[in-house]
């Protein structure tokens, strides 16, 4: 049993081991540096590949340097040589807070644990033989793959299992980097994380090249393990190991990961763009319940695009509606041009519409005598529709759950049209008396199916998540046409599938594309309205770029309505 001196001993080898791995040492020198902070320079990663591929050798070595140092002097200064080296290592990867607030960016720990080794040569602690061969093994690694994680973790294993009295210091070596490197190794399992000597990611335009950024989130748990490296999670959760409790507790606390890229978008000029699609991991009744921690994520999904090389962000689905509907996630990324892609859905709203009302004409119907419903009349955009609906049709029916808010909208729309019938209901089953069906709800489920609709109805689905059962389309003659849906140019492909068919994406990722061709960052759309100015732009400009507005039944056949996907956005 330890005496109180032995016990003070440890005590205070561990505290100041950890203090001392906490030193933001490589932080300050950033700062020095470049004068920037390095929690602006990467949101949650700052390892020496990362600074040389944003900042440069010079500021990578040094950076390095500082941590060597820190390692070293933690086995070397302290009585506890060991324990020393285990915990300047844990205070590295999980650092004290030197001030409120202050909690920078931290690389995976090769400089301290190089200086730890490096000292423990020194006093003898460590065999050379086992250090050696150690090295040998993470070189061979780091040159078959280039990934440092996977390397320092074949070099740990090797010194685990050369026999030696230290082998728990490499076991807890292990464990630590281990834990520290799980988001490596799922961006690894993802085919998104960078290898060691890969080029720093292109600011703007590079030989033609041009990237954008889109946050998404899971619809439903099952979205969580469409990504590969979340396969581990389904294994748990299936066999009974993870509940869903517990998985909704962690997901908030995770921080927001590159899961797939989009590309093959070729614009007019020449210019080739793609976009890095960014998780994060809440669900839409998390990101409404727990709206501090949710802007919380969307700024680090910001950050991280920046880091990536982004010229433009978009918040998809419920991240749009996060942090004042985009605004505080600006203010927290001021050079990054952030939107939530309302004017451009606004814009397809307005070019489908008169489209689809001609077409409705073209294959026999006769708009002066049909009833049109539009379901969600409540809100902004269904009303926007309501709105330019009314001059048309012989009979209007406005479909919300409100309905003071309801008659007062139609008040409205019976001024703008008096040879119109506009009438309220909070029944969604008078759907069944419209010919055309118009539904732009934020419900999380499906609000119209099959017993909603009459035979040959044409339906256009705004809804995000959709509104409209896919086995609305097992009613005989009904066309189900997706609403702000675009293909844009040129032959773009995804790493995840986004639910809105090959080729297709949700208007709002078009916006933030269409940002990033045009560099016109004022025209970002943050908060709850869209300016009329803006949603003319958007369709002019998307029009001159090529993007084209999903108007046919054989697109939205090809787009699952509500089941498993990361994204179906604005």
């Amino acid at each position: 049993m330890l005496g109180v001196n032995e016990v003070s001993v440890v005590v205070s080898t561990v505290l100041f081991a950890w203090l001392l791995g906490s030193a933001p040492l490589g932080a300050w020198w950033i700062r020095r540096a470049t004068g920037r902070d390095a929690r602006n320079v990467s949101p949650g990663l700052l390892g020496v590949e990362n600074v040389f591929r944003l900042l440069g050798p010079h500021v990578a070595a040094v950076s390095f340097g500082l941590d060597v140092v820190k390692g070293a002097l933690a086995v070397l200064l302290l009585p506890q040589a060991t324990l020393a080296a285990v915990f300047v290592l844990a205070g590295h990867v999980w650092p004290f807070p030197w001030r409120v607030g202050s909690r920078s960016p931290r690389g995976r720990g090769n400089g301290v644990l190089l200086g730890a080794v490096l000292a423990l040569l020194q006093v003898g602690v460590l065999p050379v033989a086992a250090v050696l061969t150690a090295a040998a093994g993470f070189a061979a690694v780091l040159a078959r793959w280039g990934y440092a994680t996977t390397a320092t973790l074949a070099g740990l294993a090797v010194l685990l299992a050369w026999p030696s009295s230290v082998t728990w210091l490499a076991a807890a070596w292990l464990a630590i980097v281990t834990l520290r490197g799980i988001p490596a190794l799922m961006r690894m399992a993802d085919g998104t994380e960078p290898r060691i000597g890969d080029p720093p990611p292109v600011q703007g335009v590079s030989e033609g090249r041009l990237r954008a950024a889109f946050m998404i989130h899971p619809m439903t748990l099952d979205d969580v393990w469409q990504v590969p490296s979340q396969g581990w999670v389904y294994a748990l959760y299936r066999r009974g190991w993870l509940s869903e409790a517990a998985l909704r507790r962690v997901l908030p606390w995770l921080r927001p990961q590159l899961h797939g890229i989009l590309r093959g978008v070729d614009l007019p000029d020449g210019r080739t763009l793609d976009v890095a699609l960014i998780g994060g991991p809440m669900l839409p009744d998390q990101i409404r319940g727990e709206p501090e921690a949710a802007t919380t994520m969307a700024i680090r999904g910001a950050k991280l695009a920046q880091e990536l090389g982004a010229v433009a962000f978009g918040l998809g689905a419920y991240w749009s509606t996060v942090g004042e509907k985009g605004r505080l996630v600006q203010e927290a990324v001021p050079d990054l041009p952030v939107t939530h892609g309302g004017s451009y859905t606004a814009a397809t709203v307005q070019a489908a519409i008169p489209r689809l009302l001609a077409r409705y004409g073209y294959a026999g119907g006769r708009l002066s005598d049909a009833t049109a419903a539009v379901v969600g009349a409540n809100g902004v955009v269904a009303f926007g529709v309501a709105r330019a609906l009314v001059p048309h049709v012989a009979r209007l029916v406005l479909i919300g759950t409100d309905e003071d808010r309801l008659e007062r909208s139609a008040r409205t729309l019976r001024r703008k049209a008096e040879g119109c019938e506009v009438v309220t209901s909070t029944d969604v089953s008078d759907v069944a008396e419209a010919e055309l069906v118009f539904t732009a709800t934020s419900a999380p489920g499906y609000v119209v199916r099959s017993e909603h609709v009459r035979p040959g109805a044409w339906i256009y689905d705004l809804g995000r998540p959709a509104d409209v059962d896919p086995a609305v389309r097992d009613v005989p003659g009904v066309q189900l046409i997706p609403g702000g849906v675009v293909r844009p140019p040129g032959s773009s492909v995804s790493d995840l599938d986004l639910h809105f068919g090959e080729g297709r994406v949700p208007a709002c990722l078009a916006e933030t594309m269409i940002l990033a061709a045009t560099g016109e960052r004022e025209r970002a759309t943050t908060g709850g309205t869209a300016r009329s100015q803006d949603v003319a732009w958007f369709l002019e400009q998307g029009e001159r770029l090529g993007f084209d507005i999903v108007l046919d039944d054989e697109d939205a056949a090809e787009a699952p309505a509500s089941s498993g996907s990361w994204e179906r956005s604005s």
